[in-house]
């Protein structure tokens, strides 16, 4: 029992504390932040490769210097270097003696949010190290060599006690120390101890669009769990004893606060350092939209929609280069309300200023035709030509130039139909054909303010009988109202019956939002924002698949209020200086 009490000893793990507290994570690169020491108790088993000895587990405290920079910029590329600190081990334990300790690994994670460049040996860094030579690799979760692996492993070519292709427990390999009982200078040490230096490790990350870089060891998955190969650090002692001869203790270790299978992962598990992404500023495009045509001294309203919409910054409005109004940008659209004072074509463009993540930009050029006279309009009749009797359709038309205000009747079959005109020009009425054959559909447009009216050509409209196989359906569009700028919103549909098979194309006017929509289970939805201040019709049209007939939804009236704006006073031009 005594004997077997002494192997016991023999065979418990060599250096594991000095093994771990050497694990350092340095970098020589500038704007680093103060150096962050992670503490944590580290929890080893060594499995003696005899039944003479049961495995001897022992606890030591370690920590983890990582040196990283205090912030990266999006895409940026920087080095972090992993310097192991010396290492020492006994030459005699009891009655036995330590001949050498090799096939040492440690494994670390390639950090998320980053991509790895490069990562090599430091040449000439290392001391009292043979076998052989160090290399780091990049491997996949089976230790198997891959350029797209999840982790970093120090190692001598792979050979490992386990988690390899070139593993074992029971022979010299790898990365090895003799025992020399000599320090990394060379010198005789008075306690017998042998020192030796693992290499440094220069790694080059490339840091991603945004979040953050993190720097672990590994601890995922089976790696930690008690005693696997896949510990974050293994390696191997190999030790001889009278009467018993050579004993191999392959070690595994786990960052825990005790040495068993129930202890939970420590500190030693999380983030050894996190390195914030500073995201690039995202580039900007901004349009402009207003009139097409205007009146010399009637205001008109001007607005900047910025995509994607920040929330901060300044738009100048400028006619043929030349500002004409200021406004802050709010939810991504800014708006001022102008006069022009001469007739003409003028080239008005919106320049955004930028703000805290978002590059500036420039509008093309909008053309605003300007005329003392009323200016005249033309209207088109924009209905589909084709419809089913006794099924619902919208009558449509255009105004242009496009300008809110009047009316527009439709007049069809004898009947007057009357639509408010939106401010893209466009009027909607709902209307059903009763019998079939050619339809012809007059639109004439009252005028407003400062714009004449007109009447289009007669647009035919062929009605036809469903077939009769075919089912009949209705589209009803839910309520829009008033929706704030730049705030999401969704539209839906629905279609009876709810079987009925088919997409839905929502429309703003006349145009198209987005891309048919499917109907699952007789709705449709359409999540989107509204950028451009005023008052709209929105429709739900039913493209029916076969079996099913077309439908489409009463217009709903959308109010899309003016951005606020921080200047009480509005807009101070005309003012002497």
């Amino acid at each position: 029992m005594v004997q077997q009490s002494r192997i016991r000893r023999l065979a418990a793990p060599i250096g594991i504390g000095a093994l771990v507290a050497g694990l350092t994570m340095t970098g020589g690169i500038p704007a680093q932040a103060a150096p962050i020491t992670t503490s944590f108790k580290t929890a080893c088993l060594a499995t003696p490769n005899t039944s003479l000895a049961g495995p001897e587990a022992l606890v030591e405290t370690g920590s983890v210097i990582v040196d990283a920079p205090a912030s990266v910029n999006a895409g940026e590329e920087f080095d972090v270097t992993i310097q192991p600190g010396p290492i020492g081990f006994p030459r005699d334990v009891s009655i036995a003696t330590i001949s050498d300790v090799s096939r040492v690994k440690i494994d670390v994670d390639v950090p998320q949010n980053a991509e790895l460049v490069s990562a090599e040996v430091v040449p000439f860094t290392s001391v009292g190290l043979s076998g052989v030579a160090p290399n780091v690799l990049r491997v996949d979760s089976n230790g198997n060599v891959d350029p797209n692996g999840s982790l970093l492993r120090l190692s001598g070519n792979n050979e490992v006690i386990g988690n390899g292709p070139s593993s074992s427990t029971t022979s010299t390999g790898g990365i090895r120390v003799v025992a020399t009982g000599k320090d990394i200078d060379g010198n005789p040490t008075s306690n017998g101890y042998t020192y030796f230096q693992l290499p440094q490790v220069k790694a080059r990350l490339k840091a991603g669009d945004s979040g953050t870089v993190e720097l672990k060891l590994r601890t995922s998955g089976a790696a930690g769990n008690w005693n696997d190969n896949k510990n974050f650090l293994t390696f191997t002692a190999k030790l001889s004893a009278p009467l018993v001869g050579t004993v191999w203790a392959p070690t595994r270790c786990t960052p825990r606060n005790a040495a068993n299978a129930g202890s939970p992962l420590n500190e030693g598990a999380g983030p050894l350092a996190s390195v914030p992404i500073i995201e690039a500023d995202r580039e900007t495009t901004t349009t402009i939209s207003g009139p097409d045509a205007a009146k010399i001294d009637a205001p008109v309203t001007l607005t900047a929609n910025i995509d994607p919409a920040p929330s901060g910054g300044t738009v100048e409005f400028l006619d043929w280069g030349t500002p004409i109004g200021e406004a802050d940008v709010v939810d991504g659209s800014a708006s001022i309300e102008h006069a022009f004072d001469s007739e003409g074509d003028h080239s008005i463009t919106a320049v955004f200023s930028g703000s805290d993540g978002f590059t500036g930009s420039t509008s093309g050029p909008k053309t605003i035709n300007v005329s003392t006279d009323n200016v005249a309009t033309s209207i088109a009749v924009e209905s589909p030509d084709k419809a089913y009797v006794g099924q619902d359709v919208n009558l449509s038309a255009q105004v242009t130039p496009a300008v809110q205000g009047g009316t527009v009747e439709f007049v069809v079959d004898g009947q007057t139909l009357t639509a408010e005109v939106g401010s893209d020009g466009a009027a909607i009425a709902p209307y059903t054909f009763t019998s079939t054959g050619t339809h012809r559909v007059i639109a004439r447009y009252s005028g407003t303010d400062g714009f004449l009216g007109s009447v289009s050509p007669a647009f035919p409209v062929s009605v036809t009988n469903a077939p009769p196989a075919d089912v009949l359906t209705t589209t009803t569009l839910a309520p829009v109202g008033t929706v704030p700028n730049g705030s999401p919103v969704t539209l839906v549909a629905t279609v009876d019956p709810a079987n009925a098979n088919g997409k839905v194309q929502f429309k703003l006017g006349n145009a198209p939002l987005g891309a048919p929509v499917d109907v699952v289970d007789g709705v449709a939805t359409l999540p989107t924002t509204f950028l451009n201040a005023g008052t709209y019709s929105v429709t739900a049209e039913f493209v029916a698949s076969a079996g099913f007939v077309d439908s489409a939804s009463e217009p709903q009236e959308l109010v899309v209020p003016e951005p606020p704006t921080t200047n009480p006073f509005g807009s101070l031009e005309g003012f002497g200086s």
